[in-house]
């Protein structure tokens, strides 16, 4: 229960400590470059699930 609570603790330290860096020092995506990003989310999706599937009923 211990190991639980120590790695709840690191992961909401880094969300609190990350997000506003991020906020900070992210910079704003245009257009044209998420429309790159989003080309390729859809078939690594599709692969992910896939692998998960056969991950699932053959190991």
């Amino acid at each position: 229960m211990g190991t639980l609570i120590a790695i709840l603790a690191v992961l909401f330290l880094t969300l609190i400590i990350g997000l506003p860096l991020l906020e900070k020092y992210g910079t704003e995506k245009s257009p044209e470059e998420l429309n790159k990003l989003a080309r390729y989310i859809t078939p690594l999706m599709i692969i992910l699930i896939l692998a998960s599937a056969a991950r699932f009923f053959f190991f």
